[in-house]
């Protein structure tokens, strides 16, 4: 069996160490849509040095090294067909605000490795800290089709039931056909995003927008329409990804407000251009009240 859970669950964690500087922060903005109008002044937060804040979200690509579902596929006991990988759900926890410019200490092991029947999913923890202490922990969750019936743990129910009435807010943000082009520039190299020949051998029409890139333009409109605009209020991000966005769509952005402090929004995402598609689910940004 190509996944051996045993041994993958047994692997030591890896670590290692990554440094950060203000251009890095700034490309990753720019690759998940910031910057339109460029010359407004909510939007300078994210692309000007002398007022840059860090969208939680770049601790995902924070190093420049590859994202968490491909550091997954090098763990002994995991030889799978790259084609077969998706990524089935990202979660972050903050323990505080991102400095704009720093050097961290990663260590990355495999929590998980659940049995969904006709697919595995591997869970990848990575945890990230700096001279003052702990910074965030991620969790990355790999989805591998034709890897299950193992008869393995299927692991824990994590849909959650549907937001009670209309949302809040609802938002659209473009993509642009040369968004997976630019956002792959943070450090994502999978050819799923750029490749005509292997979407089409993962089984998609054409290449599509990374997950990881749609989960960043989601929680940059969640921080500047409900949150003021404040990036050090979120404090954890969780999403599962339910279907694809392909560059050039509209995601139609649909967010359920939470009350009182440690409350959290509900977001639920769409292509708006095929009939509200769902692209992200289950979906919930913690914050401070």
């Amino acid at each position: 069996m190509p996944i051996d859970a045993a041994l993958a669950l047994a692997a030591g964690p890896r670590t290692g160490e990554i440094t950060w500087a203000p251009g890095d922060v700034q490309l990753y903005h720019l690759g998940i849509g910031a910057g339109v109008p460029a010359t407004d002044p909510a939007e300078l937060r994210y692309t000007l040095e002398s007022r840059l804040h860090v969208l939680p979200s770049f601790a995902t690509v924070a190093g420049g090294g590859p994202p968490g579902v491909i550091r997954a596929l090098s763990v002994p006991g995991v030889d799978v067909d790259l084609a077969e990988v998706l990524h089935g759900g990202q979660r972050l926890r903050l323990h505080r605000p991102l400095p704009v410019r720093g050097t961290a200490h990663v260590t990355s092991r495999l929590t998980a490795v659940y049995d969904k029947g006709t697919a595995a999913v591997l869970v990848l923890r990575t945890d990230a800290a700096d001279a003052d202490g702990p910074l965030w922990t991620e969790d990355a969750h790999v989805f591998v089709r034709g890897e299950g019936g193992w008869g393995g743990d299927r692991g824990p129910a994590t849909r959650l039931g549907p937001p009670a009435g209309a949302p809040d807010l609802t938002v659209e943000r473009p993509t642009r056909e040369d968004q997976a082009l630019l956002y792959r520039l943070t450090g994502d190299p999978n050819p799923l995003h750029v490749e005509p020949g292997f979407a089409a051998r993962a089984g998609f029409d054409r290449p599509v927008l990374h997950g990881l890139c749609t989960y960043g333009m989601t929680l940059k409109a969640v921080v500047d329409t409900l949150l003021d605009g404040d990036v050090g209020r979120v404090r954890g991000y969780t999403a599962r990804f339910a279907g694809v966005v392909y560059p050039g769509e509209t995601l139609r952005i649909r967010m359920w407000r939470g009350s009182g402090r440690g409350g959290g929004v509900r977001v639920a995402v769409s292509a708006a251009q095929r009939e509200d598609a769902p692209v992200l689910a289950d979906t919930v940004v913690e914050y401070d009240g």
